[in-house]
């Protein structure tokens, strides 16, 4: 949020009087001090000026804004009257499951106490859909980063027995003011109960007092990267370490999230990716790789998106002028418990070669149409009849405009040997590789086959992409025998020490209003309606 502005109208100093020209926090604190300051801002933000109004009033920024806040309340809310709410409605009006692996909410949720005053909290609709999938009446369902109790509100209302703690004493106070309501006597029918949720005070890498497989469901927005603060200076606070730091403490809540659950106990965690040197950095995926490792199986990949996040103007400029795009998606894994010795899987080792596979090479030339926009975010939605053009002409006008470029299809039906690839001439300025063609592998060593011809295939024509110029990989998710098998993630593992790729974006494709007329699927598997655009820049 950009809040100053190159000339501001002159003020006076609400203490002194003296008329101010610009930076009157400046003024405030070198004349008054800084908790003179805070006073001011607080009381204004109580009297419902807006954010942007307080940083023109007083020459501040959002993260400076937030800081005060935390430091006077002890956690980072955008609204400061925290008075009970008047429940209108129990529960989301027209509501129905979700079943497909994009979810996207137009509204974030307002029925029972729900409100997005804690800056960082999930839409309600996360954990209202993962509760009915997951779980039963009755069950056990747990939240070790309670925040403002989201996820506990939502168990109370659906007749599921609840843990929620937090390491910060304020949230887990606002916690319990959310859950302050008296459930109508109509709401559960005869095969429900309600349950009043147990809050406390505690921390995700140490649940040594929740017994082992004693937990149905784990569903959990933890903090991370530094992306918000969520509170003041706690010891083991999340949101304040960097990404190495967050990924060893992770592997704690991820090692107790195993132990904690019964077998075929589910885990929902919502995590994101962030960004450093204008690329992004997966923490999606290596999160995902943390609790794989801890055990788990991945039962599915469900990514949340944010809506309405398209970019007009002064940013929209920007996006094309830099290009770079608007972080518009999260992730949303959804693990499962199951016998130690079915994830006792061995590690596969790809070895690069002469390799003769099923999976053929396509080489073609390609012209794009000129499209009157660009897409400016991580997500892209295109109608389902027009996904494939609107895509290459997205990626070949960001990243191979004015350049040789090749897209390269690759065809698992068909046999071809990758010692007899096309041979290019001169550099490449792009090279497109369309990797999102295997549909429904009968076994895990057909993904393997299929990710090994991909890799030996970038390998073998890395050195025909001229520095500076851009490598894109498409690709899909797949299910194998009841899991996912998450190609994008395995395919950024086995590229991550090449040393002429750094990975730009990492953006989500999927066709539009596929979550609106998709069918429910038999049991409980969601539909994958989405893929990914893996993009690097090619360096020396």
């Amino acid at each position: 949020m950009a809040y100053r502005e190159n000339k501001q109208p002159a003020q006076k100093c609400s203490i002194c009087q003296n008329t101010v020209h610009d930076g009157l926090g400046k003024h405030i604190i070198s004349r008054h001090g800084y908790e003179a300051l805070k006073r001011l801002i607080i009381q204004a933000k109580t009297d419902g000026v807006s954010d942007a109004e307080l940083g023109q009033r007083f020459g501040i920024n959002l993260r400076q804004l937030e800081k005060i806040i935390i430091e006077s309340y002890g956690l980072n809310i955008s609204g400061l009257v925290l008075s009970k709410k008047s429940i209108k409605c129990w529960e989301p009006k027209d509501f129905r499951e979700e079943t497909t692996t994009v979810w996207s909410f137009k509204q974030r949720g307002n029925w029972a106490t729900h409100n997005g005053k804690y800056r960082g909290n999930w839409s309600p609709y996360i954990p209202r859909n993962v509760i009915l999938k997951y779980s039963k009446p009755g069950d056990l369902v747990l939240d070790y980063f309670a925040g403002s109790g989201t996820t506990a509100v939502e168990a109370k209302l659906l007749g599921r027995r609840c843990i929620a703690l937090d390491i910060n004493p304020a949230c887990v106070s606002l916690t319990k003011q959310h859950l302050d309501f008296n459930l109508p006597s109509n709401l559960f029918s005869g095969k429900m109960s309600a349950f009043e949720p147990e809050v406390r005070i505690g921390d995700a890498r140490n649940l040594g007092w929740i017994p082992d497989g004693s937990v149905d469901l784990i569903c959990a927005h933890p903090p991370y990267a530094g992306i918000i603060k969520y509170g003041s200076k706690i010891e083991g606070d999340l949101s304040n370490l960097g990404i190495a730091e967050f990924l060893l403490e992770i592997e704690k809540v991820a090692q107790e999230s195993f132990r904690v659950l019964k077998l075929g106990g589910k885990c929902a965690i919502l995590i994101g990716d962030t960004r450093r040197k204008k690329h992004i950095l997966p923490l999606g995926f290596q999160t995902i790789d943390v609790f794989l490792r801890a055990g788990f199986r991945l039962k599915e990949l469900v990514i949340k998106r944010q809506y309405n996040c398209k970019t007009t103007g002064f940013w929209y400029d920007k996006s094309v002028q830099y290009n770079f795009l608007l972080l518009a998606h999260e992730y949303l894994p959804i693990f499962e418990k199951v016998p130690m010795v079915l994830t006792s899987l061995p590690t596969v080792v790809y070895e690069v070669g002469s390799v003769t596979t099923s999976t053929e090479w396509v080489f073609k030339k390609f012209r794009p149409k000129k499209v009157n926009e660009l897409e400016t975010s991580t997500v892209w939605s295109f109608r389902q009849d027009e996904l494939e053009e609107r895509v290459n002409e997205n990626v070949f006008r960001r990243y191979g405009e004015a350049k040789d470029r090749l897209i390269v299809y690759i065809n698992p039906e068909t046999s071809y040997s990758l010692g007899s690839v096309l041979k290019i001439k001169g550099k490449l300025g792009l090279l497109f590789i369309k990797a999102n063609s295997l549909q429904q592998p009968k076994s895990q060593a057909e993904v393997e086959r299929y990710i090994k011809v991909v890799e030996t295939g970038i390998k073998q024509q890395l050195p025909h992409i001229a520095s500076g110029g851009h490598l894109v990989i498409q690709v899909k998710d797949v299910r194998v025998a009841g899991y996912i098998e998450p190609m994008a993630k395995n395919i950024i593992s086995l590229l991550e020490k090449n040393q002429r790729l750094w990975l730009k974006e990492i953006v989500i494709v999927v066709g539009d209003n596929q979550g609106d007329i998709s069918p429910k699927p038999d049991g409980e598997e969601l539909k994958i309606v989405h893929q990914y655009l893996l993009i690097y820049d090619v360096k020396k």
